[in-house]
């Protein structure tokens, strides 16, 4: 019987959950502010490379189950995700569908709007379970001090028993890296348990190692990339309600030999204006494509006046610049027009 009763109140719970509201928390100086989210990505409607979706929805269940794996290993129940990849690649959209899809509340944790080390740790104990914790843009908060220069300080503070004139510790006048570690996998990280804390980075080699060691981030490393091909059709399929078309072959070919150079925002903003027509927003971009695909004809080929025609010198340098085939490339090209032009 008390099995029993423990299930129906776990049931209960769930299903109390399930009814009640959900919220977007942001952070001002004072505490946490709320409104409601109601944000409608999903992992149905994200643009990913084939499998991404499975592999995290089954991490993510894995976890929401994990209760007393984690307990009986002496382990927080928290997870820890890097969303990482160039701008446009649906980071913030892939947060919503983790938090819709675990049904969480929302913490996005503004770095620059954090004093120290205490009012970060009071922040973070103030969040509740069922909760995914958000860091955008991590490399970028620049007053996050490197964790071995606040161990430094700390050192030099304890051998000289010296505070600064406000009676704070040297470390605990500012915001450091090894305070928010301390949170995320120290002492502090069982001050709440089903928690899942996810940091974004644009540029992963310019995070400290100390946040991608292993525990912090549970070696899920998730790179939000290109368009490629399968997310291209996947974003095809939510924007215009096609599964195939003719042109699908051409720009497979397309897209693998430019090696993917649009992101999924520009290429979803394309379909969205086209969205009466596919054949005019598959057009559209197959003609994205022409600069890159010309520019590595002329470079493979540089007698082909076909593929120096396809755009005007300017033109070209002008999309090329959009891209990742800069620097001498440009000038290359440019100068191979000016030959056969003269």
């Amino acid at each position: 019987m008390p099995a029993y009763l423990d299930h129906v109140a776990k049931v209960a719970a769930e299903i109390e959950h399930k009814n009640t509201q959900r919220y977007l928390y942001t952070n001002n100086y004072n505490g946490w502010e709320q409104t409601p989210f109601k944000h409608p990505s999903t992992f149905d409607t994200l643009a990913l490379d084939d499998g991404l979706a499975d592999r995290i929805k089954t991490d993510l269940d894995v976890f929401s189950k994990g209760e007393s794996f984690y307990h009986r290993n002496g382990r927080a129940w928290k997870r820890g995700y890097l969303l990482y990849g160039p701008p446009g690649t649906g980071k913030s959209s892939m947060i919503a569908a983790i938090a819709n899809h675990m049904e969480y509340d929302t913490y996005d944790l503004e770095l620059t709007k954090v004093r120290d080390n205490s009012q970060l740790k009071s922040l973070l104990i103030q969040t509740t379970r069922k909760a995914v914790i958000v860091i955008e843009d991590i490399d970028c908060s620049a007053q996050l001090c490197d964790r071995t220069a606040a161990e430094d300080s700390r050192e030099s503070a304890s051998s000289e028993s010296t505070e600064s004139s406000a009676g704070t510790s040297i470390e605990g006048s500012k915001l450091t890296l090894s305070g928010l570690l301390n949170f995320t996998d120290g002492l502090w990280s069982c001050c709440g348990e089903e928690r899942i804390f996810i940091f974004t980075t644009n540029y992963k080699d310019r995070l400290d190692p100390a946040l991608l060691r292993p525990g912090r981030m549970d070696n899920m490393h998730i790179l939000l990339s290109y368009c490629t091909f399968p997310a291209f059709k996947k974003l095809a399929n939510n924007y215009l309600g096609i599964e195939d078309h003719p042109m699908y072959v051409e720009l497979e070919d397309a897209m693998t030999r430019t090696a993917h150079e649009i992101t999924p925002a520009a290429m979803a903003e394309m379909l969205i204006s086209n969205q009466s027509d596919p054949d005019a927003a598959l057009r559209e971009v197959m003609a994205s494509l022409l600069p890159t695909l010309a520019l590595l004809q002329a470079v493979a080929n540089p007698s082909d006046k076909a593929a120096l025609e396809v755009l005007p010198v300017d033109a070209n340098e002008r999309n090329i610049k959009k891209s990742r085939f800069r620097g001498r490339a440009i000038f290359f090209l440019a100068a191979i027009k000016r030959k056969h032009v003269d």
